[in-house]
C-alpha cells in the first residue's frame, strides 16, 4: 500500500481526531485516583490537533465540581487553566471523511443547547459493579467521547459506553499516542504563543472590579466576555509564592542533610 492510499478510504481522505486524557491534580480527580489507580480520569475530544476545538462533560465552572454537564474546553479560562501543573496523554485517532463529518455535525447538535446536557453522575455508580445506568442527555466524560464516535459510525468498543472509563482509552490498538507529559508544554496546543499559565504579570485589580461590576451587578456585559479572572490575580501569585517558598524549605532542608552527612 501506498503512502498516499493508505490515508484514502471510499468516503474521502482520512481524517485525525484527537483523545485527550488529563489529570489536574485537583481533589475530585486525586479521589478517583485512589480508587481506579489509572494516571489519568478525564476523557475529551479534539476535533483538531492544537485541541482549539475541544469538547467533553466535566464542570461547567471552575470552582463548581458538582455543576457538570457538555462543555467545550478551554485552556486559556476554562477549569484546566486553574490547574496549570495538568498532565496529559493524548492519542490520535484516524476517521473517514464521512465519520468526521457526522462527528462535527453530532458535537454542533451539542453545541447548539449546551445547557439541555447533564453529568450522569450516577453512570459512575454503575462502573464498578459492571451495570450500565443511562440517563437521557446525561453523559460523564468517557461515556460522551465513545458514545459521538459511535454515532459517527466508528465503533470502539464492543460494550456500551456508559461502562467506558478514560483508561480504557490508553489500550485500544486504534489509538496512537501522540504526546504525553505536561498539559501546557503540549507543542502544537493552540494557546502555547500567548498564554503560560505558570507566569504572572501585574494584575489590573481596577479594570478586575470594573469588570466584576459590569457582568455581576449591572448585568451590562456577558461573562464569556471577562478579560481578568480572580485566579490570576489572586490564586496564581499566591500558588507561585508557596511554591516558592516550599523550593526554599527544600534546598535548605537538602543542605543541611549533606552538612550533618
Amino acid at each position: 500500500m501506498t503512502p498516499v492510499s493508505k490515508f484514502l478510504t471510499w468516503g474521502g481522505i482520512m481524517r485525525a481526531v484527537y483523545i485527550v486524557l488529563t489529570n489536574t491534580g485537583s481533589l475530585i480527580n486525586w479521589a478517583l485516583k485512589s480508587v481506579t489507580s489509572a494516571p489519568y480520569n478525564h476523557a475529551s475530544l479534539a476535533l483538531d490537533k492544537d485541541l482549539s476545538r475541544i469538547y467533553s462533560f466535566a464542570r461547567r465552572e471552575p470552582l463548581n465540581p458538582f455543576w457538570g454537564g457538555f462543555v467545550r474546553e478551554d485552556f486559556v479560562k476554562g477549569t484546566f487553566s486553574w490547574y496549570p501543573d495538568s498532565t496529559c496523554a493524548i492519542y490520535r485517532l484516524k476517521l473517514s471523511a464521512r465519520e468526521y463529518r457526522r462527528l462535527e455535525r453530532l458535537i454542533a447538535v451539542f453545541e447548539k443547547n449546551p445547557k439541555r446536557y447533564l453529568y450522569n453522575y450516577a453512570g459512575l455508580v454503575g462502573i464498578p459493579i459492571n451495570y450500565p445506568i443511562e440517563i437521557p442527555a446525561s453523559y460523564f466524560c468517557s461515556q460522551f467521547v465513545a458514545e459521538v464516535l459511535n454515532r459517527a459510525g466508528h465503533r470502539l468498543f464492543n460494550r456500551p459506553s456508559s461502562l467506558i472509563t478514560p483508561d480504557d482509552f490508553r489500550y485500544h490498538p486504534e489509538l496512537d499516542l501522540v504526546y504525553q507529559g505536561e498539559l501546557y508544554q503540549y507543542p502544537d496546543l493552540y494557546s502555547q504563543k500567548f498564554y503560560q499559565p505558570k507566569q504572572y504579570q501585574h494584575f489590573p485589580f481596577r479594570k478586575y472590579m470594573l469588570q466584576q461590576w459590569d457582568t455581576e451587578v449591572l448585568r451590562l456585559m456577558d461573562r464569556k466576555q471577562k478579560q481578568y479572572y480572580f485566579r490570576d490575580g489572586f490564586l496564581k501569585p499566591k500558588k507561585i509564592y508557596l511554591t516558592r517558598q516550599i523550593g526554599k524549605v527544600k534546598h535548605v532542608k537538602k543542605l543541611w542533610k549533606e552538612f550533618i552527612g
